[in-house]
């Protein structure tokens, strides 16, 4: 039963609720009843484990004077709602830009026709907003198509919207759990949200619409798993690393020695069932798409990229056509890794070492490493400023003035636009910042200390 009233002793309206107390707090009487008065009133607001029940009464204090501002509240944010969606409705205001090449390749797989065709991919990425007279390929390996698909099933805008949203929780994640596996502070892990939002590859990923956030999510998945003791979910998340496997083929590495020293295989057995329902999906819809891929990689490979790699660096001074030379640097990674391994393969910490394997593979990478894949630098900035926190960083100010320059140099870059070419100095210089942040003996005199320097 529900009473409404005026009540001058709280200024609006009295709503009265039908209520009963419980047995063992206020004693019952038999064939009495009685309306509830002003102690009962007191007594219920003071005594919240009252149970509603029908013969005592809850009271409601609803001012006018709260409500006004509450409804004016609500009213605008109805209207900022509107607003927004307006807003997200035009493409001019957030591009789609290399989101399309996703949206295209799925759009076709699922069609059944071929992701990997740019005369097919042309008429969709122009559909979805991009004004272009090329086509942007995408040149993921095919299992990347089970994770870009559900894309293709949607309108483009929705599709861009959602996948910017996917994107921006998968860093705000990393850089929550970064924070947190590699020894920070749980009170402190808003250290980690700010690091992985300001550092400004993450917002190149975010404004260009491309995956890097997700490469990197594969990793700390991997690492997250290995620390429960999930073997097998651990290989399954590196599924999401092998969107891009070069930039990260030191981590590859590791997982195989590590196999093959400990003779436990259930890590490279989840990466291999993974990896096989990572292509199956796209099978079903086009058979060919693995000859597809192929015939792509053979006879149209992206040769003429000038990425941020020594290996284009090399080009430059000895020939642009000679391709091989991309791959020169690798030998350098190779010949540092075997070296940890001789000194740290009896002990292996993951989380020690991912974050360096990562640093070494993307300066190393033999090929197609751009601005917004530095994201993958990440982890190696976490495990600094983890050091800091906890007063264990030499040379700290050199350090952290260090990382806040890069990060200002890249914002410079990108606006001044000079190109991808431009930040081939930025993922040596964090290694450089990287080695002189470590007190380890054992990495005095190392590959990685003459790397740096």
């Amino acid at each position: 039963m529900v009473a409404v009233q005026a009540s001058p002793e709280f200024g609006g309206v009295s709503v009265c609720v039908v209520g009963q107390p419980l047995e063992a707090d206020i004693p019952q009487k038999k064939a009495e009843k009685r309306q509830p008065g002003k102690a009962d009133l007191r007594k219920l607001r003071h005594y919240p484990e009252f149970r509603p029940g029908p013969n005592y009464v809850l009271h409601f204090d609803m001012n006018f004077r709260n409500l006004l501002p509450a409804a004016g509240l609500a009213l605008a944010g109805i209207l900022l709602v509107g607003q927004v969606r307006q807003l997200l409705a035009d493409p001019a205001i957030w591009p789609p830009d290399d989101f399309v090449e996703y949206w295209a390749a799925a759009r076709l797989t699922i069609e059944g026709k071929n992701p990997y065709d740019g005369e097919q991919l042309l008429p969709l990425q122009r559909e979805a907003g991009r004004d272009t007279d090329e086509p942007i390929m995408m040149w993921n390996p095919p299992w990347t198509l089970a994770v870009v698909m559900p894309l293709g099933a949607i309108e483009p805008r929705l599709a861009q919207l959602l996948w910017l949203g996917l994107n921006l929780a998968a860093i705000v994640f990393c850089g929550d759990r970064l924070w947190l596996l590699l020894g920070g502070l749980r009170e402190r892990r808003w250290i980690g949200w700010a690091a992985a939002l300001g550092f400004m590859p993450s917002l190149f990923a975010l404004q260009s619409g491309q995956i890097p956030p997700l490469v990197l999510l594969g990793a700390v998945l991997y690492l997250e798993c290995r620390q429960r003791g999930w073997p097998m979910l651990a290989g399954a998340a590196t599924l999401l690393l092998a969107i891009k496997p070069h930039l990260a083929y030191l981590v590859w590495l590791a997982i195989a020695c590590e196999a093959l020293a400990t003779r436990h295989f259930r890590t490279m057995l989840g990466g291999a069932l993974a990896g096989s329902v990572g292509i199956l999906v796209p099978l079903v819809f086009d058979p060919q798409v693995l000859a597809q891929y192929a015939d792509a990689m053979a006879n149209r490979p992206p040769s003429q990229w000038m990425t941020l790699t020594l290996g284009t660096l090399l080009r430059m001074v000895f020939g642009h056509e000679l391709f091989r030379l991309q791959f020169l640097p690798m030998l350098l990674g190779l010949a540092w890794f075997a070296w940890l391994w001789r000194k740290h393969g009896a002990d292996w910490n993951w989380s020690e070492q991912l974050p360096l394997l990562l640093l070494v593979s993307f300066v190393t990478t033999p090929y197609g490493a751009w601005p917004f894949d530095m994201v993958l630098l990440l982890p190696a900035i976490v495990v600094l400023l983890v050091k800091w926190q906890d007063q264990r960083l030499p040379h700290a100010a050199t350090i952290l003035v260090g990382l806040f320059a890069v990060n200002v140099a890249c914002l410079v870059l990108n606006l001044t636009q000079t190109g991808s070419f431009a930040f081939i100095w930025v993922p040596p210089a964090v290694l450089a910042l990287f080695v002189l942040g470590q007190r380890s003996p054992s990495l005095e005199g190392s590959p990685v200390t003459a790397m740096a320097a």
